[in-house]
């Protein structure tokens, strides 16, 4: 073995500088998402609800979301949804059927609740996939608040 082309190869291997994260690359510090809890609470809308879209790829979109009553139960035709939470705690409905949906867009519903569907507690650190065409609803308590992560995946 040639130890001076080796040694060379080496030198210029620890020489060469990285090209840049790659397109799609994201990375947000915990203490970023946490912090969109208050970045986001004077923009609650009348459905008490606020949403940031934070960045997106080819199929995938993130979204930050904080709110501070229950939502409405949704649907969604071609994208799967993907929650981290990050702070407060909520009753994620899923399942069973829309009352009364309504389209409020191409491959959305939404509608006032939720009937025969199933019940789990979320709290900061769980995640939690809901599949495409899959009703769910978060019901957060009066004087509560609840911020995640959403990634939303086109199918």
């Amino acid at each position: 073995m040639n130890w001076k082309r080796f040694s060379l190869a080496l030198l210029f291997a620890g020489l060469a500088l990285p090209a840049g994260d790659p397109t799609g690359f994201y990375f947000w510090p915990s203490a970023e998402l946490k912090g969109f809890s208050k970045s986001l609470a004077p923009k609650i809308n009348e459905q008490k609800i606020a949403t940031q879209q934070i960045a997106s790829h080819g199929n995938y979109s993130f979204l930050v979301a904080h709110r501070e009553g229950p939502g409405q139960a949704e649907w969604h035709g071609k994208q799967a949804d993907i929650m981290v939470v990050q702070t407060g705690q909520a009753t994620l409905i899923y399942g069973g059927a829309l009352v009364d949906g309504k389209t409020t867009a191409p491959d959305e519903m939404r509608a006032a609740s939720i009937s025969g569907g199933m019940q789990k507690k979320l709290a900061p650190g769980d995640v939690v996939t809901i599949p495409v065409k899959t009703p769910h609803q978060l019901m957060i308590e009066p004087g509560h608040e609840f911020t995640y992560l959403t990634v939303k995946v086109t199918q």
